[in-house]
């Protein structure tokens, strides 16, 4: 197991551990998108639009060195690479389908607050 966040207080706590493989800005959302089906890159970067190449790249390295995706090469040409989830990977679906949840219903709480700021102030 690695830990990247050296430093920390807490010795071998699972939520750290499983932070430390899907946390960030960007992998949960790479995994989200590879729920249920296979991606090339430039497909996921439409999908993202907002994560450069660079990002993209590194983020899926350490997803493929972490054992939770998998990264298939094509030899043609131009060069085709796909990617999509490990078996070990899959075992992340409930706790990407729950994240999807959870903002859904925080999007819906937000929106509501906004509604009564507003009836308040007519």
């Amino acid at each position: 197991m690695r830990n990247r966040k050296a430093g920390y207080a807490c010795k071998h706590c699972p939520v750290e551990t499983t932070l430390d493989i899907i946390g960030g800005k960007w992998k949960g959302v790479i995994l989200y998108h590879l729920m249920n089906k296979t991606c090339r890159f430039n497909e996921m970067r439409r999908l993202m639009p907002g994560i450069s190449q660079r990002m993209l790249t590194l983020q899926l390295r350490e997803l493929e060195k972490d054992g939770v995706i998998h990264r298939e090469v094509y030899p043609v040409v131009p060069p085709k690479t796909e990617y999509s989830l490990t078996a070990f990977g899959e075992t992340l679906k409930p706790i990407i389908q729950e994240m999807k949840r959870w903002g859904d219903r925080y999007e819906h709480h937000q929106e509501q607050q906004l509604e009564d700021v507003d009836q308040n102030k007519a």
